[in-house]
């Protein structure tokens, strides 16, 4: 961790180059902590993906969640447009959880298994 001196004297912004990444300090053109983000999230992950029913949060309304999917940034992104396109309703992708509104676990759970993906039903 640096220290608050450093952190403000960081680059931000060059003539040259335009906006510079804060953690890197290269141009966000060029910039890759998205990618290694996005690798580290994936080696966490143990194979298996869950899904679960939610209302906590959404007075009473009730979501079907999707976590630990082994998908990178952009294939999460058109799986969850796919998902809810077959579901046919509104969802929504927030922090590499797909939200499909309504109980949905069944439909859901064929429709990964036959992409291929080990499904595990948890919550309630």
């Amino acid at each position: 961790m640096s220290s608050l001196k450093q952190q403000l004297s960081s680059l931000v912004y060059s003539t040259e180059q335009g906006q510079l990444c804060p953690a890197c300090e290269q141009p966000l053109a060029s910039c890759c902590c998205a990618d290694l983000a996005d690798q580290q999230r994936l080696e966490t992950l143990d194979g298996t993906v869950r899904i679960r029913r939610e209302t906590s949060g959404r007075k009473g309304k009730g979501v079907t969640t999707i976590q630990g999917i082994p998908l990178g940034k952009s294939e999460l992104k058109s799986l969850a447009a796919e998902l809810k396109k077959r579901c046919g309703t509104g969802g929504a992708l927030k922090d590499d959880i797909i939200e499909i509104q309504g109980d949905q676990r069944a439909t859901l759970k064929s429709l990964l298994e036959a992409k291929g993906f080990q499904v595990k039903l948890s919550g309630g």
